[in-house]
C-alpha cells in the first residue's frame, strides 16, 4: 500500500511542565513503522515553553501548540483534535511509549468492521513491563459507579491475547476515527480529567458503535505522573467525575441505587481513609466534589 493510501493518523500529546517526559515518548515514535503520521503537542501553558527542547530533538511530523491556559485532558485533547488534519485521531498519553508496529495493529480492526470506532491496544507498566494495566474494559456497574480493567495487575503470558469488542476504551491510548468524533462530539470538557473516557466511550457505544480490545498492538504506560498517584486533585475530579457519570448515563433506578451507595459505603470509607493518614486536603476535595455535583446540572458545560 503507498503512502497516499494509508490513512494519515493524527497523534494528539498533551504536556504540562513534562517536557523530558514527552521527549521520551517522541523518541520511541522514530521506531515506528507506520509511515503516515502526524504529532500534535499540545502544551498547556508549562513554566517553561517545551518548543526549543522538542525542535531540538528532531522528531519526525511533530508540531507544538502553546496554550495560554491549563484547560485539561478533555479541553486539551479537544484543541489538538480541532488541529488535527488525520483520519484518525490517536489519543495517547506522553507518559508512555509506543511499540514499533503499534499503529498497524490498532488500524487493523477499523479495516475488518466498519462499526468499529475506538480501537485500543493492550497497556502493560512501563515500570513492571510484564505485567498488564489494560486488556479491555469490563461493564461498568452503573449501580455503584466502579470500573475494572481486565487483566490489571496480572503478568502476562497470553492469557489476554484474544481481540474482541469491550466496555470501554483507555485514556492512555485510544485511536479514534475522526467521521466517529464528527458524529458522537468530542471529549465532555467539564470532566477536564478522569472519567471522561467513559463518558466517551457509553455515547460513542449508544451511537451505534463497537469499542475494539486489540491484543496485537501495544504500549507501556509510566501511570500518574501529571496527576499523583495520591494527589488532592485526583481526589476531587476522581471522585466528582465518577458521581457525574452515573448522573449522565443511570436510568432513575440506576440512579438511586448508587446514591444510596455512595452514601451508606463510598462517604464514610472515604473520609475514614484521608483523616486517619492526615490528609485533609485530601478529604477537603473529597468534599468539594460532592458539593459540585449538589451544585450543578449533570448536562451544564462547566
Amino acid at each position: 500500500m503507498s503512502l497516499n493510501q494509508q490513512p494519515l493518523v493524527s497523534f494528539i500529546i498533551l504536556n504540562w511542565n513534562q517536557t523530558d517526559i514527552t521527549c521520551a515518548f517522541l523518541e520511541s515514535c522514530k521506531k515506528l513503522s507506520y509511515p503516515n503520521f502526524e504529532i500534535i503537542i499540545i502544551d498547556q501553558n508549562s513554566t517553561v515553553d517545551p518548543t526549543p527542547q522538542i525542535e531540538a530533538g528532531n522528531y519526525p511530523n511533530t508540531r507544538v501548540i502553546r496554550l495560554e491556559k491549563n484547560i485539561g485532558f478533555t479541553g486539551g485533547n479537544n484543541y489538538g483534535m480541532r488541529e488535527a488534519k488525520g483520519d484518525y485521531y490517536f489519543i495517547v498519553n506522553n507518559d508512555t511509549e509506543v511499540t514499533p508496529n503499534l499503529i498497524e495493529m490498532v488500524l487493523e480492526p477499523f479495516e475488518i468492521d466498519s462499526t468499529v470506532g475506538v480501537v485500543s491496544p493492550k497497556i502493560r507498566f512501563f515500570s513492571d513491563p510484564e505485567i498488564i494495566q489494560y486488556a479491555g474494559f469490563n461493564e461498568i456497574n452503573l449501580f455503584t459507579g466502579r470500573t475494572t480493567s481486565v487483566g490489571y495487575g496480572e503478568v502476562d503470558k497470553g492469557q489476554h491475547d484474544k481481540p474482541g469488542y469491550t466496555f470501554g476504551s483507555h485514556g492512555a491510548a485510544m485511536l479514534v476515527k475522526k467521521s466517529v468524533a464528527d458524529k458522537v462530539g468530542m471529549f465532555p470538557e467539564k470532566f477536564f480529567i478522569y472519567y471522561e473516557e467513559w463518558d466517551w466511550s457509553m455515547r460513542i457505544i449508544k451511537a451505534g458503535y463497537k469499542i475494539y480490545y486489540q491484543p496485537k498492538g501495544l504500549i507501556f504506560h509510566k501511570e500518574s505522573i501529571t496527576m499523583g498517584k495520591e494527589s488532592a486533585i485526583k481526589a476531587y475530579y476522581h471522585n466528582r467525575n465518577r458521581v457525574l457519570l452515573m448522573r449522565r448515563h443511570g436510568n432513575p433506578l440506576q440512579v438511586v441505587a448508587f446514591i444510596l451507595f455512595f452514601i451508606i459505603f463510598t462517604i464514610p470509607k472515604t473520609t475514614f481513609k484521608y483523616a486517619s493518614k492526615g490528609q485533609w486536603k485530601h478529604l477537603h476535595s473529597f468534599y468539594r466534589a460532592i458539593w459540585w455535583n449538589l451544585s450543578h446540572n449533570k448536562n451544564s458545560k462547566v
